[in-house]
């Protein structure tokens, strides 16, 4: 089956800037969710409820860290250009001479 040409304009990637926000965002949510349901849990005498808002920050947090937004995207990495077969042949074998020279 082929895929519509509409799934291909999707951005699917994130930098490492943007993974390294996505997760202080993700930790921040469950961690505040976490003390709020334990204190609103602990007044009410509900452990249910505690659950409850704990499952409702993972949503949330889900939804803010999991798709690849334009914010985790701010930092593209500049990537060398190609080389070619030739030239890397090339300057692969003098490294490889110099390894297997013995030093006296």
């Amino acid at each position: 089956m082929k895929m519509p040409c509409i799934f291909n304009s999707v951005p699917t990637h994130m930098d490492y800037k943007g993974q390294k926000l996505a997760e202080q965002i993700f930790q921040g949510i469950i961690i505040i969710s976490a003390v709020i349901g334990f204190v609103y849990g602990l007044i009410i005498q509900q452990f249910g409820w505690t659950v409850y808002i704990v499952l409702a920050g993972f949503v949330i947090s889900c939804i803010l860290t999991l798709p690849p937004w334009p914010m985790y995207r701010r930092n593209p990495l500049c990537w060398q250009p190609l080389i070619p077969e030739s030239s890397a042949d090339s300057n692969q074998r003098p490294q490889e001479s110099l390894k297997k020279k013995k030093h006296k």
